[in-house]
């Protein structure tokens, strides 16, 4: 077995390769955008030698690319990567979050949440590749376009792809800056709606009904909702066409968050009771996407002993755990399949106009990524 540590991983040179990949911005709601950064990766991944098939989008959004690499065994249960290439920046961004480096850190609109991760995964096969070494399990690679929404359009693809394999890992963002994760606490959406009655709000404001008036009562009453059991935000809010009308329609968006599934349940009971009608104003709330809970399984803390003996061999104590925020390792670790979440690369501040990678951990994660495909059987 290769010593991951010898592999000349080059963080001058995973640096440029990963540049283009940031300076592609890949909004989720803008399907070209994305699926412009899926083509840089398909053309990344055909040059090492993968065979690439493009997957339709649906329901707006971009397409998927899955990459087989070469393997004697092609066709068999094997190893399954799993990464979203779509972003919560919208195109502009670069404007205010430019491709930069400082010091040990390097900065650039979703370089943490997850394209570096990716990028450093894909690294990883170019390296076993070039020391001519042949993996024990054949590899799949699925990039999809959805995920900082839910995965509403690919969740059947991501499951289908993974009951095909044996183990499934996910480089997003490392546990803690430190480690792997090894489940995901469940998260379900939900759509709100306020229905008032319009007047003008100068001349009759007392003959209307606010919406936006309703949906605000409900904000302050969904939040209020928050315990230790369940966690509850309203993140989105759309509301009124003219100041002086009185506004007849809002809509919103809300999630929720619990570390249990019965939990979530009860949250999702929760919100669905603040359905009705009152003072002839109508509040809906519809359910929308919903990340299951993945509680570790014996084959994914399995999967967990395996890494971290990886990284002993590359100076790495990995530590594990469960972790909020939900990710498509969700889904594969909820369907019983050994998941290994969190392998991709260290740093901060994803989803803001800080986001930023710990430079060194390129190389880092690249070798703990090799050292896994190298290793599993």
């Amino acid at each position: 077995m290769i010593d991951p540590a010898s592999l000349p991983f080059d963080t001058e040179t995973m640096l440029t390769g990963l540049r283009p990949w940031i300076e592609c911005e890949s909004p989720t709601w803008d399907a070209e955008a994305v699926n412009r950064m899926l083509e840089l990766a398909a053309r990344d991944m055909a040059i090492g030698g993968a065979t690439i098939e493009y997957i339709a989008g649906r329901q707006g959004f971009g397409g998927c690319i899955r990459a087989r690499f070469p393997h004697r065994q092609q066709g068999q249960p094997g190893i399954l990567i799993a990464g979203h290439m779509d972003t919560v920046h919208p195109v502009g961004t670069l404007q205010k979050l430019p491709w930069r480096r400082e010091g040990s850190k390097c900065y650039g609109p979703g370089i943490l949440d997850m394209k570096g991760g990716n990028y450093a995964a894909l690294e990883a096969i170019r390296q076993l590749a070039k020391a001519s070494v042949t993996t024990p399990l054949p590899v799949t690679v699925l990039f999809t376009p959805d995920e900082e929404v839910g995965t509403p359009s690919t969740r059947d693809i991501i499951e289908a792809e993974a009951a095909r394999n044996k183990y499934v890992l996910v480089p997003e963002p490392a546990f803690k800056n430190a480690g792997v994760i090894t489940g995901r606490y469940a998260i379900a959406r939900f759509n709100l709606e306020a229905e008032g009655k319009p007047s003008h709000a100068g001349a009759t404001l007392a003959a209307g009904r606010s919406a936006i008036r309703e949906m605000a009562r409900q904000i302050i009453a969904i939040d209020g909702m928050t315990g230790d059991d369940c966690t509850f935000s309203v993140g989105v809010v759309h509301g009124g066409q003219w100041v002086n009308c009185v506004a007849s329609s809002c809509r919103g968006e809300a999630l929720s968050m619990a570390k249990r599934q019965a939990d979530l349940d009860r949250g999702v009971e929760r919100m669905l009771a603040l359905n009705g009608t009152a003072n002839d104003v109508t509040f809906k709330v519809t359910r929308g996407v919903t990340r299951p809970v993945w509680e570790p399984s014996a084959g994914t803390m399995a999967l967990y002993e395996q890494a971290r003996a990886v990284g002993a061999k590359i100076g790495l104590d990995l530590i594990q755990g469960s972790s909020g925020g939900g990710s498509d390792g969700n889904f594969t670790g909820a369907m019983g399949l050994p998941t290994l979440d969190g392998l991709g690369l260290r740093g901060g501040d994803y989803h803001t106009l800080n986001e930023h990678i710990e430079v060194d951990s390129l190389v880092e994660r690249g070798r703990l990524m090799a050292g896994l495909l190298a290793s599993l059987q």
